[in-house]
Parts: C-alpha cells; sequence; structure tokens
C-alpha cells in the first residue's frame, strides 16, 4: 500500500516536472479576458510578395517577430477595384466595402459645386494647432461605424481612442467618429495637428513635442543606404532612367538639407519633404510612443485602441517604383522602426496585453519602362488625350458643348444638367461614351452606370467595381486598364496604385500578442474580415455596416 503510494506520488512529481518544462519552465499561459491595448499597423504601399522578399533580411526583433510569433495571414485582399490609400483605411476601419462606408476613392467629383473635393475635407471645422488648410479635415463623408466607434460606445466613452501618421486621411478614418483625437503632420509648420472636430487644443505634452522640433532636425540629415550592398543586390541599379526621384537626383546618398531648403514666402524649409522619406516612419513611430505613454494607454482593464500609419513608403514607391533600392531601404527602415515599437509595448505593457494587427492599405504597381524590358506588356494611359478626343467626339455628336464635367480616378463625370436640357438620354450618353473610350492603348474596359445601378455581380472586376460604386460619388463611366498599365498622371509619379489586379490588392496581414497563436493561414481573407475579428475578439459590437466576417482561426 505504502509502495502504491510512493509510486503514484513520483508519477505526479514527474509529469508535473514534465509539462512545466514543456512551458519552458513556467505556468501554462492563460491570458487575460480581453487585451488592454489594441495596436493597428498600417503601411501604404507594402505589397505581400516585399514582406517575402525581404524576410531574411529583417532583424529578430522586428516585422520577423510578427512572423515567427503571429498568425500570418497569406492570402488576404481587398475586393474592390481602387485601391487607393482612404478606400483602404476606412475598410479596415468599418469591415465594409467602399460601396457601403462611402469612401470610394482618395477624391471625387461633386457636379452641383463643379469641384473636386478630397474625401475628409470639410469646411465647417477649424484647424488645431496647425496651418489652416491643412486643418480643414473631418471623419464627416464616413457613412458607418467603425470598431473604434463601437468600442467607444461600449464602455461608455471610457477606452481610450487615437490615431496617428503623416497624412490626414489615413489617420482620420482610422480613428473614426468618436475618437478622442487624431493627429497628422501639417506640411507647412512640421508639427503634429488635429481639427476641431477632435479636440479644442493640443495637449501640452504635444505641444511639447512640438517644441523640439524633430522635423527640423530629421531633414538636415542624409538619407544613405542602411545596409550593406549585397542587401540590395536584387533592386533595379541605383542610377537608372525610370526613377524621378527629388528634383532629379535618384542615387544615394539624399542630402535632406539641401533638398529641402526653399528659400520662397519667407519659408526656409520644405517640410513635406520628411513625409517622403524613411525617417518619417520614424517620427511617426516616436510620437506614437509618446502618446501611448502620455494618454496612459493599456494601463487598465478597459481595452484602448491605437492605429499607426506609416505613410513614406507611398511617396517612395510613386518617385522611385517597387523594385528601386529607396523602396529596399525604406522597408529595411521600417522594420527598425517596428522593432522599436514592439520593444516598448513588450516592455511597457507585456505582450500578453497587447493585440496587434499588422497590414497594408494597398500595393503598387510595377514601373512600367521596367516590365517593357522584360517585354512585359505595360504602358501609360494618356487620359489627356483621350478626353480631348472625347469632347471632340461628342461636339461632333451632340453640337458644341461642356459635356464633360470632370475626370479623377479613371472616372468620367458627365455634365447632367447639359444632358437633360438637350433632352437626351443619360443612359445613351453614358453607353456611348463608354464604347469611345475602350478603343484607347491600354484600357482592358469602360463600364456605364447604369451598368451597376440595378445589376449584383457574383465576382471578378465587376463585382470589384461594384464594391466601389457610390451612386453619389462615383463616375458615370469607370474605366479599367490592362495589368501593368498606370495613367500619365502626376510628373513625380513612376508607379501607382488602384487597380483591382494582384500587385495592388494582394496585402499582407499579420496578428500578434494576446492570445494570437503562431500559425500560417492560406485560405483567401476579404480586408473587411478585419473589423469584425476585432469586435470578437474585444467582445463589443461589429460596426453597424459591416459585411466582412471574424477570421476564426484566431479563436482556437
Amino acid at each position: 500500500m505504502n509502495n502504491n503510494k510512493s509510486l503514484k506520488g513520483i508519477l505526479i512529481l514527474f509529469l508535473s516536472v514534465f509539462f512545466i518544462s514543456l512551458a519552458g519552465g513556467q505556468s501554462a499561459y492563460i491570458p487575460p479576458d480581453k487585451p488592454r491595448l489594441v495596436v493597428g499597423i498600417i503601411i501604404e504601399q507594402l505589397r505581400y510578395d516585399q514582406l517575402e522578399k525581404f524576410r531574411n533580411r529583417f532583424g529578430e526583433n522586428g516585422i520577423r517577430k510578427l512572423l515567427n510569433e503571429g498568425t500570418y495571414f497569406q492570402n488576404a485582399s481587398y475586393n474592390y477595384i481602387l485601391t487607393q490609400s482612404a478606400p483602404g483605411h476606412a475598410t479596415i476601419a468599418t469591415g465594409a466595402e467602399p460601396s457601403v462606408h462611402g469612401i470610394t476613392s482618395d477624391d471625387w467629383y461633386v457636379p452641383l459645386k463643379d469641384e473636386l473635393i478630397n474625401c475628409t475635407k470639410d469646411l465647417s471645422v477649424a484647424p488645431v494647432g496647425g496651418s489652416f488648410e491643412s486643418g480643414l479635415h473631418s471623419p464627416v463623408n464616413l457613412q458607418s461605424s467603425t470598431f473604434s466607434d463601437e468600442l467607444k460606445m461600449m464602455t461608455n466613452k471610457n477606452a481610450k481612442v487615437f490615431a496617428v501618421g503623416m497624412k490626414e486621411g489615413p489617420v482620420i478614418f482610422s480613428a473614426g467618429h468618436a475618437a478622442d483625437a487624431a493627429y497628422w503632420y501639417d506640411n507647412t509648420t512640421g508639427t503634429w495637428m488635429s481639427s476641431t472636430y477632435f479636440t479644442d487644443s493640443l495637449p501640452g505634452w504635444v505641444l511639447d513635442f512640438n517644441a523640439m522640433k524633430y522635423s527640423e532636425t530629421y531633414l538636415t540629415n542624409t538619407w544613405e543606404l542602411y545596409k550593406s550592398d549585397a542587401d540590395y543586390s536584387d533592386c533595379l541599379p541605383d542610377i537608372n532612367f525610370h526613377e524621378t526621384g527629388f528634383d532629379g537626383i535618384n542615387y544615394f546618398p539624399y542630402d535632406m538639407k539641401k533638398i529641402s531648403a526653399k528659400r520662397k514666402n519667407n519659408v526656409d524649409r520644405d517640410y513635406s519633404m520628411l513625409r517622403e522619406i524613411p525617417l518619417g516612419n520614424t517620427f511617426t513611430t516616436d510620437f506614437a510612443i509618446r502618446l501611448i505613454e502620455n494618454e496612459s494607454m493599456g494601463q487598465d482593464d478597459i481595452t484602448d485602441y491605437i492605429s499607426i500609419c506609416y505613410t513614406s513608403t507611398d511617396y517612395i514607391g510613386h518617385r522611385f517604383g517597387p523594385s528601386s533600392m529607396e523602396m529596399a531601404d525604406a522597408i529595411l527602415r521600417l522594420d527598425r522602426d517596428i522593432e522599436n515599437l514592439l520593444n516598448y509595448l513588450n516592455n511597457s505593457l507585456g505582450k500578453r496585453n497587447i493585440l496587434v494587427y499588422f497590414t497594408s492599405a494597398h500595393g503598387i504597381s510595377e514601373i512600367p519602362g521596367v516590365l517593357e524590358n522584360n517585354r512585359i506588356p505595360s504602358g501609360h494611359f494618356k487620359q489627356n488625350q483621350a478626353l480631348q478626343l472625347l469632347r471632340s467626339y461628342l461636339n461632333a455628336s451632340y453640337g458644341e458643348g461642356d459635356w464633360i464635367k470632370g475626370y479623377t480616378d479613371r472616372q468620367i463625370f458627365l455634365n447632367r444638367t447639359l444632358i437633360e436640357d438637350a433632352k437626351l438620354s443619360l443612359d445613351e450618353v453614358q453607353k456611348k461614351v463608354a464604347r469611345f473610350i475602350v478603343q484607347f492603348s491600354g484600357v482592358a474596359s469602360a463600364y456605364p452606370y447604369s451598368a451597376f445601378e440595378t445589376n449584383d455581380f457574383s465576382s471578378g472586376n465587376l463585382k470589384r467595381i461594384l464594391n466601389n460604386f457610390s451612386p453619389q460619388r462615383s463616375g458615370d463611366v469607370i474605366i479599367t486598364l490592362n495589368s501593368g498599365w498606370i495613367e500619365r498622371g502626376d510628373e513625380n509619379y513612376v508607379a501607382d496604385h488602384g487597380s483591382p489586379y494582384e500587385y495592388d490588392t494582394h496585402v499582407p496581414l499579420i496578428w500578434y500578442g494576446w492570445a494570437v497563436n503562431k500559425a500560417t493561414v492560406t485560405r483567401k481573407v476579404n480586408m473587411t474580415d478585419i473589423a469584425p475579428t476585432l469586435s470578437s475578439l474585444c467582445k463589443v459590437p461589429v460596426p453597424n455596416a459591416c459585411t466582412g466576417e471574424p477570421m476564426f482561426e484566431l479563436f482556437r
């Protein structure tokens, strides 16, 4: 009897030691009921394949840490056609397609006002802490609630909600309607600012941060390669004729003090240049960490939320293209910024108390000239020439008149008042325009407004256009270009985004921290699934127009 008890005791002791050793010498990990802080890390213009390309060149504690310890969704995509910045952030925040949340593009034409407006423009608000024009912004055009809005309401406004980033659009839509504050960078003053929609004055810690004039310091630095030449061996040559660069300078090193020098209107520095170099991401990281500290985020049992929007990769990609040494350097430097952020979060709050999602608002095309050099079909759609010929065609068909009111983002806006006065069928004019424009080089298709008024397409580009379509904000004719083609746009842009193709829609998505396990998921997920996943994990209602579904892999 005693021998049996001894054997039983030894067995219990052995099993206890065995299971403790499996847990790394610690007790079993039991996460708290909810994360204390949710951190959204949203990169502008980061393609899925770029993350894979640089995976082995990342440090151990930045993006690679997310990949090694988090749940990696390898097939996350946007399912609409105008893959731009504002629609991307709004889709992530609301869990809905642009046709539902209303942010169909970065800008749209308003026929009644005969003007092109920015998606966050709001003349009813005033700037707080920055220049006048930079402060006339709010989420006034966002037509549905966001995850952070629901979090605010669920906690009786006790949850702290913030968003930061260099561009106002991404920040404002990530913050939502009910945020405590959204802070963006003012190109005129080189400081952080907001608008009266969010706050009446900047808190003391923001004023103190602005007083340090970090932007001035950053713009006196020289942008040099961060790593050895071998780490850029699979990029385009540093000196090539494809890239526009800064004032014709498109090779390392970049003397930012000289490039950003400005002697117009009594201004000594062009602070907008900080958006266009990797140090803009570093500046964003510094400010985000300062915000988390000073607003005491994640310090109690009520879940707080911050969205950190990194935008420098967007500007760099447009100027230099996705295969450039500059873009590679920006991504490698971003990895260091993510490392600094994760180190701060893990050290101050602990991994078990934070829930991080890392993703991108859109991808980017390759430079058409680079594709052509590899005998891959590509080119530039010359929209100005096409519109000029279209105007002549409509004049010949219907008589002299201002038949076209506007054009933006491959959408043609017709003069509906003139068409009505001429007693013409709007539907017939739209179809006539579509049939004409589809004849131009690079145009894959052109669809009239009527094609999306009553139809419900189940898949393909027509479904993606429908997901982007709004009767109040979309054009009379919507154009799609062939893969590899971009518009002949801004002279500084050599690459662009805004298509339904893989290089623009497929983005990385990684979850990390709290109760997230190490896993790789290969099934296709829609980016509308992020918001309902957050809502389910944090036990709050889904946004009121949400069409996405929770990612069930995170609930195992």
